[in-house]
């Protein structure tokens, strides 16, 4: 647990000192999320292994607290600092943007993504108000009720395909996933005897209207602007994840039109230890749908003739597929490799 706190909570400190202290410290949080990670996933001595079987892990769910109210405190202080009069130079803006964006992409997702499965009613409600924050909270409904039943499969959205680039998934894939969460939220309401008061996309969407409301409040149409960037910049994080750890692995349909149950070989993961701890296991993809109720600091990783591993680690992955001529090429002899398998 200390690994998975320190690795995903550092950068908020380096964003609360560079908005404070200027200079060179308004770089640090990129820096952290960018070069430093890269080596450190290279240390591969440091790789601490799998969680013993049947352990408990009784502060993980203290920590995504922590993260979600660190994120809900960050995120208007980003705004102000970028948009409002805190005396940054625009340089200094814009490495807090791409840096605080990486952050509520590769740490802020990932900690939701495992709030919105508890049983939990206020740690389900807090992951909401965390996609809500980034203008993507229908994610909360087609991610658990869309993808964990269609994933490598051409029914759910956000499984890319073998030779999709990513700007065509990313457009199929935000409103066939918005789409498909809706019409199963709707499916939910019919098959139960007493109904739902509220719909969720009618609390996902007038919870929008606050949170923009707040970005006006905190700097006006300058501070609304940045708050779409860094939803955005969000939102593409998050996809790009989506993209790197389904492209190109299918499941077979059986001869009564279902499909075959997930395997490990259907995700792929990411043994490089050091962005695992940022990104709370999130590259421990395959244990993930295996066992979607494991927590996070539990999940394994499948050795590799089991399940596909990426050659790189994940945030690396998802950077050389913002190019889609050099990740089709990077990555196509992988693809084959697990395909003819």
């Amino acid at each position: 647990m200390m690994l998975f706190a320190l690795a995903s909570a550092s950068p908020l400190a380096l964003f609360v000192l560079g908005i404070w202290a200027g200079g060179i410290w308004a770089f640090a949080g990129l820096l952290y999320m960018t070069a430093l990670t890269a080596v450190l996933d290279q240390m591969k001595g440091l790789f601490m292994g799998d969680a013993p079987e049947g352990a408990e892990f009784s502060a993980a769910d203290a920590l995504l607290v922590a993260l979600a109210l660190g994120h809900l405190v960050a995120l208007p202080m980003v705004i102000w600092a970028v948009a409002g009069d805190s005396g940054l130079t625009g340089w200094q803006r814009a490495g807090l943007i791409l840096g605080a964006g990486l952050w509520f992409g590769q740490v802020s997702n990932p900690m939701a993504h495992e709030l919105i499965p508890r049983g939990d009613r206020w740690l389900y409600g807090l992951g909401v108000a965390v996609y809500t924050s980034l203008l993507f909270n229908h994610h909360s409904s087609a991610h658990r009720l869309v993808h964990h039943r269609h994933d490598a499969s051409a029914d759910d959205p956000n499984s890319a395909r073998s030779g999709e680039g990513f700007y065509r998934f990313f457009l199929r894939a935000w409103g066939g996933s918005f789409a498909k969460g809706w019409a199963e939220e709707n499916a939910l309401r019919a098959r139960s005897a007493k109904g739902r008061a509220v719909h969720p996309f009618a609390v996902y969407l007038g919870g929008a209207a606050p949170a923009l409301a707040a970005a006006l409040l905190i700097a006006g149409v300058w501070g609304l602007l940045v708050w779409a960037v860094l939803a955005l910049h969000a939102q593409m994080q998050l996809m790009l994840s989506d993209y790197v750890q389904h492209y190109g692995l299918t499941r077979a349909r059986r001869d009564d039109g279902r499909l075959e149950p997930v395997a490990a070989r259907h995700s792929w993961n990411s043994p490089h230890w050091f962005s695992s701890g940022m990104m709370l296991n999130a590259p421990r993809h395959s244990d993930h749908h295996a066992h979607p109720a494991r927590p996070y600091p539990a999940l394994r990783l499948p050795p590799a003739d089991e399940a596909p591993h990426l050659p790189w680690p994940l945030p690396v992955a998802c950077t050389l597929a913002l190019i889609p001529p050099l990740w089709k090429r990077a990555i196509r002899p992988h693809v084959a490799k697990w395909r003819t398998a």
